[in-house]
Protein backbone atom coordinates (compact mmCIF):
# COMPACT_ATOMS: atom_id res chain seq x y z
CA UNK A 1 0.00 0.00 0.00
CA UNK A 2 2.90 2.37 0.65
CA UNK A 3 3.92 2.39 -3.01
CA UNK A 4 0.34 2.94 -4.18
CA UNK A 5 -0.12 5.91 -1.86
CA UNK A 6 3.17 7.46 -2.94
CA UNK A 7 2.20 7.16 -6.61
CA UNK A 8 -1.14 8.86 -6.05
CA UNK A 9 -0.80 12.44 -4.75
CA UNK A 10 -2.96 13.31 -1.72
CA UNK A 11 -4.77 16.15 -3.52
CA UNK A 12 -5.72 13.78 -6.34
CA UNK A 13 -6.83 11.14 -3.85
CA UNK A 14 -9.08 13.69 -2.14
CA UNK A 15 -10.50 14.79 -5.48
CA UNK A 16 -11.26 11.18 -6.45
CA UNK A 17 -13.01 10.65 -3.10
CA UNK A 18 -15.22 13.68 -3.74
CA UNK A 19 -16.04 12.68 -7.33
CA UNK A 20 -16.75 8.97 -6.79
CA UNK A 21 -18.64 6.69 -4.43
CA UNK A 22 -15.35 5.07 -3.40
CA UNK A 23 -13.47 5.27 -0.11
CA UNK A 24 -9.82 6.24 0.17
CA UNK A 25 -8.87 2.57 0.63
CA UNK A 26 -10.90 1.50 -2.39
CA UNK A 27 -9.25 4.17 -4.56
CA UNK A 28 -5.78 3.13 -3.42
CA UNK A 29 -6.59 -0.52 -4.11
CA UNK A 30 -7.99 0.43 -7.54
CA UNK A 31 -4.78 2.34 -8.31
CA UNK A 32 -2.69 -0.66 -7.30
CA UNK A 33 -4.75 -3.05 -9.44
CA UNK A 34 -4.72 -0.66 -12.42
CA UNK A 35 -0.95 -0.22 -12.18
CA UNK A 36 -0.39 -3.97 -11.92
CA UNK A 37 -2.36 -4.52 -15.12
CA UNK A 38 -0.34 -1.93 -17.04
CA UNK A 39 2.59 -3.00 -19.18
CA UNK A 40 5.85 -1.99 -17.47
CA UNK A 41 6.63 0.51 -20.25
CA UNK A 42 3.29 2.28 -19.72
CA UNK A 43 3.70 2.73 -15.95
CA UNK A 44 5.88 5.82 -16.42
CA UNK A 45 3.38 7.57 -18.77
CA UNK A 46 1.48 10.52 -17.31
CA UNK A 47 -2.01 9.21 -18.23
CA UNK A 48 -1.69 5.62 -19.45
CA UNK A 49 -4.53 3.63 -21.00
CA UNK A 50 -5.21 0.04 -20.10
CA UNK A 51 -6.26 -2.00 -23.15
CA UNK A 52 -9.65 -3.71 -22.94
CA UNK A 53 -7.95 -7.12 -23.24
CA UNK A 54 -6.14 -6.47 -19.94
CA UNK A 55 -9.25 -5.13 -18.18
CA UNK A 56 -11.17 -8.25 -19.16
CA UNK A 57 -8.72 -10.37 -17.17
CA UNK A 58 -10.15 -8.95 -13.92
CA UNK A 59 -12.09 -11.68 -12.08
CA UNK A 60 -15.04 -9.30 -11.60
CA UNK A 61 -15.50 -8.96 -15.37
CA UNK A 62 -14.20 -12.27 -16.67
CA UNK A 63 -17.58 -14.04 -16.72
CA UNK A 64 -19.82 -11.00 -17.16
CA UNK A 65 -21.74 -11.36 -20.44
CA UNK A 66 -21.61 -7.57 -20.91
CA UNK A 67 -17.89 -7.14 -20.20
CA UNK A 68 -17.00 -5.63 -23.59
CA UNK A 69 -19.97 -3.25 -23.46
CA UNK A 70 -18.99 -2.18 -19.94
CA UNK A 71 -15.49 -1.26 -21.13
CA UNK A 72 -16.85 0.58 -24.18
CA UNK A 73 -19.33 2.58 -22.08
CA UNK A 74 -16.75 3.69 -19.51
CA UNK A 75 -13.94 4.32 -22.01
CA UNK A 76 -13.16 7.92 -22.96
CA UNK A 77 -10.91 6.77 -25.80
CA UNK A 78 -11.41 8.59 -29.08
CA UNK A 79 -10.68 5.26 -30.78
CA UNK A 80 -13.78 3.63 -29.19
CA UNK A 81 -11.54 0.67 -28.31
CA UNK A 82 -12.71 0.11 -24.73
CA UNK A 83 -9.35 1.09 -23.25
CA UNK A 84 -9.51 2.81 -19.86
CA UNK A 85 -7.49 5.51 -18.15
CA UNK A 86 -7.25 5.32 -14.37
CA UNK A 87 -10.07 7.87 -14.11
CA UNK A 88 -12.25 5.77 -16.47
CA UNK A 89 -11.44 2.75 -14.30
CA UNK A 90 -12.49 4.67 -11.17
CA UNK A 91 -15.75 5.73 -12.86
CA UNK A 92 -16.48 2.08 -13.66
CA UNK A 93 -15.72 0.91 -10.11
CA UNK A 94 -17.68 3.80 -8.63
CA UNK A 95 -20.81 3.10 -10.70
CA UNK A 96 -20.75 -0.56 -9.68
CA UNK A 97 -19.99 0.10 -6.01
CA UNK A 98 -22.58 -0.59 -3.33
CA UNK A 99 -22.53 3.13 -2.46
CA UNK A 100 -23.57 4.32 -5.93
CA UNK A 101 -27.10 5.71 -6.17
CA UNK A 102 -29.80 3.84 -8.06
CA UNK A 103 -29.90 6.77 -10.53
CA UNK A 104 -26.23 6.25 -11.36
CA UNK A 105 -26.65 2.47 -11.62
CA UNK A 106 -29.71 2.74 -13.88
CA UNK A 107 -28.00 5.38 -16.06
CA UNK A 108 -25.06 3.08 -16.76
CA UNK A 109 -27.24 -0.04 -17.07
CA UNK A 110 -29.21 1.76 -19.77
CA UNK A 111 -26.03 2.79 -21.59
CA UNK A 112 -24.64 -0.75 -21.40
CA UNK A 113 -27.86 -2.24 -22.83
CA UNK A 114 -28.14 0.45 -25.55
CA UNK A 115 -25.84 -1.48 -27.90
CA UNK A 116 -26.15 0.93 -30.81
CA UNK A 117 -25.72 4.02 -28.61
CA UNK A 118 -28.79 5.74 -30.05
CA UNK A 119 -30.36 6.67 -26.70
CA UNK A 120 -33.19 4.13 -26.94
CA UNK A 121 -33.64 0.46 -26.13
CA UNK A 122 -35.25 -0.90 -29.27
CA UNK A 123 -35.90 -4.43 -30.53
CA UNK A 124 -32.33 -4.86 -31.82
CA UNK A 125 -30.89 -3.84 -28.44
CA UNK A 126 -33.24 -6.25 -26.65
CA UNK A 127 -32.28 -9.07 -29.03
CA UNK A 128 -28.58 -8.49 -28.37
CA UNK A 129 -29.26 -8.28 -24.63
CA UNK A 130 -31.08 -11.64 -24.68
CA UNK A 131 -28.29 -13.22 -26.75
CA UNK A 132 -25.72 -11.97 -24.23
CA UNK A 133 -27.70 -13.49 -21.37
CA UNK A 134 -28.50 -16.83 -23.01
CA UNK A 135 -25.23 -17.24 -24.87
CA UNK A 136 -24.95 -16.77 -28.59
CA UNK A 137 -24.35 -20.40 -29.59
CA UNK A 138 -26.52 -22.76 -31.64
CA UNK A 139 -27.38 -24.71 -28.47
CA UNK A 140 -28.47 -21.71 -26.40
CA UNK A 141 -29.71 -19.22 -28.99
CA UNK A 142 -33.47 -18.67 -29.06
CA UNK A 143 -35.29 -19.45 -32.29
CA UNK A 144 -36.58 -16.53 -34.32
CA UNK A 145 -40.14 -17.16 -33.06
CA UNK A 146 -39.04 -17.46 -29.43
CA UNK A 147 -37.08 -14.22 -29.72
CA UNK A 148 -40.04 -12.42 -31.32
CA UNK A 149 -42.40 -13.62 -28.60
CA UNK A 150 -40.01 -12.66 -25.80
CA UNK A 151 -39.32 -9.20 -27.22
CA UNK A 152 -43.01 -8.58 -27.87
CA UNK A 153 -43.71 -9.42 -24.20
CA UNK A 154 -40.92 -7.12 -22.98
CA UNK A 155 -41.42 -4.29 -25.48
CA UNK A 156 -45.16 -3.76 -24.81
Amino acid sequence: MGTSASQLPKDLLSEYQELTFLTKQEILLAHKRFTELLAKDDRSCSNPRLPMSRILTLPELKSNPFKERICLVFSTSDNKDGSLTFEDFLDLLSAFSDSATSDIKSHYAFRIFDFDDDGTLDRKDLERLVNCLTGDTDETRLTSDEMKQLINNVHQ
